[in-house]
């Protein structure tokens, strides 16, 4: 038998980056997953909202160096780009960089805290009480746990053993996708009837999507090469030779949403609470943005310093965002095969405006996440990464954040012993229209003072959000993977 705090069942990046965050917080994290090596490779997409996370964590600037930077958001179905160079990010570009990449940086840093990851255990059953969760793996192992986090994709045992609904649409067309080596041109190749294949380049290699004309009844169904080489062959209208698989699979535009992110001491994360069409490459960033969001909330309630309900925002927050992102993942695709619709027609003129332009990009990207709208623009809202000066020292908001802890920052000199429950540091700063923001460990601003209104609703918004933190957790290193 194993006992620890919490057990996440898969190492994706809903699972590793959560592990990391509970690590973060001293909090005993074991994380399950049912392969022994990393498959291959889904996606290459980190959006704007994803490193404005991560950097919140001194994790993003590492990832940007090794990626490629392109000045906009990836989107379906509209004919011209969505740029984010006026977009509200410090990072005003999605980065290219392989997912696999991504699990690789946030698995090391989980260890590094002392998460443990066990690869080639996969959890077969589970039972919950009032006090924990009792879990056993595929070889007999069992684990007692006080919390279970199912991070175990679209095709969650956590989420169907809870018994959490799934409600939404089942996929209407399943394109192939396949790693191979061929002489087809980068881009659209577009066939005599106008189907199209899509070609992206790759490392060595490139990555073809090209929808399939009769799927079979089980979506699961391997594909092996010559049904790819037919299916683009029938496309295209002439012979095109794929050589070399490296991964053939197909996907489907289905859209799904968990009924409930959390069920007793059960959560979901990732692709267990939603699957989507994969218009605008959002999958893993919506992963991250769940396990950022969930990871402070857990880490108090285990340590028994958690607010009363804190734990249950992370369903209130992430499953409305949930369902903005199936809207739009769903928008893009209609838009895609109705061009010539009105509804399609108008939203190229918006996203032809400026500010139109700008609004899309942050729609489709979330950095328009508000978790509660208020008075200053800032409420509600990731705090942008503004210069400041700490003890005499240049710095930025971000850096603030690094321990996962709450933060108060004081910009007027005048909160100095404000709370023993909330570190408080004193910043000079050019933003003159707020005296102090009060911080979550996520980098959303739960409370902004007006310059003269004195504390005004602080003590309201510690109470609800922060409750009694520790001024410091010890936090082990010495994790190990196996």
């Amino acid at each position: 038998m194993h006992e620890t705090d919490v057990l996440i069942a898969g190492a994706g990046p809903a699972g590793l980056l959560l592990a990391a965050e509970l690590a973060l917080a001293g909090v005993r994290t074991t994380v399950v997953e049912r392969l022994r090596e990393r498959p291959h490779c889904r996606g290459f997409n980190l959006n704007s909202r994803s490193l404005d996370l991560l950097a919140r964590r001194g994790l993003a600037e590492g990832l940007v160096a090794e990626g490629h930077q392109v000045p906009h958001a990836p989107v379906t179905g509209l004919p011209g780009p969505l740029l984010l160079a006026d977009a509200a990010t410090d990072h005003p570009f999605s980065l290219g960089i392989p997912q696999t990449r991504v699990e690789e940086v946030l698995e090391a840093r989980a260890i590094e805290l002392g998460a443990e990851i066990l690869r080639g255990h996969e959890l077969r059953t589970f039972t919950q009480s009032p006090d924990g969760v009792s879990a056993t793996i595929h070889n007999g192992q069992t684990f007692e746990a006080r919390y279970l986090v199912g991070c175990d994709g679209g095709r969650s045992t956590v989420r169907k053993q809870t018994g959490i609904g799934f409600p939404g649409v089942d996929a209407r067309w399943f394109p192939l996708l396949g790693d191979v080596e061929c002489e087809l041109p980068y881009g659209v190749s577009a066939g005599p009837d106008g189907r199209s294949v899509y070609v992206i380049p790759r490392p060595g290699y490139v990555r073809i999507i090209v929808r399939e004309d009769d799927p079979p009844a089980d979506k699961y169904t391997p594909v092996p090469l010559d049904r790819l080489q037919a299916q683009v062959d029938a496309v295209l209208g002439r012979h095109v030779e794929l050589r070399a698989p490296r991964w053939l699979t197909r996907f489907g535009d289905a859209a799904r949403l968990a009924s409930r992110y959390r069920e007793g001491r059960v959560l979901l994360a990732g692709d267990a609470a939603h699957i989507h069409p994969p218009a605008g490459a959002i999958g893993v960033n919506v992963a991250l943005d769940d396990a950022f969001n969930l990871g402070w909330k857990l880490a108090a309630t285990v340590h028994g310093t958690a607010p009363n309900g804190l734990l249950d925002t992370y369903h209130d927050e992430r499953h409305a965002a949930g369902e903005r992102i199936l809207a739009n993942t769903r928008a893009q695709v209609a838009l895609a095969e109705d061009d010539e619709a009105p509804l399609a027609d108008l939203m190229r003129r918006v996203a032809a405006h400026p500010a139109g332009n700008r609004a899309l990009a942050e729609i489709i990207t979330g950095l328009d996440a508000c978790y509660e709208p208020g008075g200053h623009p800032w409420l509600g809202r990731l705090a942008p990464d503004v210069p400041l000066r700490v003890d005499e020292v240049e710095t930025h908001l971000a850096a603030l954040l690094r321990s996962g802890r709450p933060v108060l920052v004081d910009f007027s000199g005048s909160f100095a012993d404000w709370s023993p429950s909330v570190e408080v540091i004193a910043a000079g700063s050019s933003t003159s229209d707020l005296s102090a923001v009060l911080l979550r460990p996520d980098g959303h601003v739960a409370w902004a003072g007006a310059p003269g209104c004195g504390d005004e609703g602080l003590a309201d918004a510690v109470h609800r959000w922060v409750g009694k933190v520790p001024r410091s957790l010890a936090v082990s290193g010495g994790g190990r993977v196996t």
